[in-house]
């Protein structure tokens, strides 16, 4: 049984525009994962209301970001891929969740070079319904209706695993070296509160409030936000960072449903207000950056950090095409595909 691996990600527009984004936009907002309203108001308010005004912002800031090779996260991706390719002796493949490369051709041209036995990786450390889950979801039905003969594993979040925490805290500490800051803000993509209940596998611990993430249960093996404590935890643990020195926060709000908190903008704002001069930011629930870490934050949240005072303001970089994150990922292929 030939071995073979498909790295997912998010996706991205075909290119800068509101024509390309627009469709982007409809294939990610309209996943039943990631705005979980039922279909008839779902498609009420994404056809109806957000792709009739948002693409042509979302297109003015992917302009913002956008590479001469294309847009940063596809780039980034398929340079991460061939780090991993060089490094194995089975096949290696890249999709997007949206957009493309899709996850059916992915699974295809694996298929192709005679691969029947696929882990696939889903590149978020944090398990979210909106992230980990619609991938996982995704590619076994494609599996199942266009693939029966291929046998489909996932690797389950990885924001534990010691060689995540290892090549992160590194990169982290070298973008602190020689530099003076006075707060380390953790960024991770917002979700619903909803959201965390309704991946509660026992229905009930998640309240959401102090203390549910830092109490044992069996909910935190789907639990985002314990997921995403538990990854500044490790990592300023590692580092040996000041608990006074940093924080975490939810970025990329959508709609009026309760988020989990604190809100980013929010968080950078009031850090300004209160003294903070010197602000690193740094965003680990994404591994390649792309418009929510270049725009949202390295240009939106550094101008108004600086409106309200700040003087210096650095978004730490993901871990991106880091050989030692390419190392990373081959040491859990490894372990796989000799088990």
């Amino acid at each position: 049984m030939k071995k073979g691996i498909l790295l997912v990600n998010l996706g991205s527009p075909e290119s800068p525009t509101k024509e390309d984004v627009k469709p982007y936009l409809d294939e990610f907002l309209m996943d039943k994962r990631v705005i979980d309203l039922p279909y008839l108001l779902r498609a009420f308010v994404v056809k109806g209301i957000i792709l009739n005004t948002r693409p042509q912002k979302s297109a003015e800031a992917y302009q913002k970001i956008w590479w001469p090779e294309g847009s940063p996260l596809i780039v980034i991706s398929k340079k991460l891929t061939e780090l991993v390719q060089e490094q194995i002796d089975i096949p290696v493949e890249l999709a997007m969740r949206y957009g493309k490369p899709s996850i059916e051709s992915g699974i295809q041209k694996l298929q192709d070079k005679g691969v029947s036995n696929i882990l696939m990786i889903p590149l978020y450390p944090q398990f979210a319904m909106a992230t980990t889950e619609t991938i996982d979801v995704l590619a076994n039905d494609i599996v199942k209706k266009k693939f029966p003969s291929i046998q489909l594993e996932s690797l389950p979040a990885f924001y534990n695993k010691k060689q995540y925490i290892d090549v992160l805290a590194q990169s982290i500490q070298n973008h602190l070296e020689g530099k003076h800051y006075d707060h380390i803000l953790f960024s991770y993509h917002g979700v619903p509160e909803r959201h965390i209940r309704k991946s509660d596998v026992t229905k009930g611990h998640c309240k959401i409030d102090k203390s549910c993430c830092s109490t044992a249960s069996k909910a935190h093996e789907f639990c985002y936000r314990h997921q995403c404590l538990e990854t500044t935890n490790s990592v300023a643990q590692q580092l040996g960072l000041d608990p006074s020195k940093y924080s975490n926060s939810f970025q990329s709000k959508l709609g009026p449903d309760k988020w989990l908190q604190p809100a980013t903008d929010n968080t950078i704002n009031t850090l300004a207000e209160n003294g903070i001069k010197n602000l690193m930011v740094v965003t680990p629930a994404f591994v390649a950056d792309c418009i929510e870490t270049l725009e949202e934050i390295a240009i939106e949240g550094k101008e108004e950090f600086f409106k309200r005072g700040g003087e210096t303001f650095e978004a730490i970089p993901c871990l991106n095409d880091d050989p030692k994150w390419a190392d990373a990922l081959v040491t859990w292929i490894n372990e796989w595909k000799n088990s």
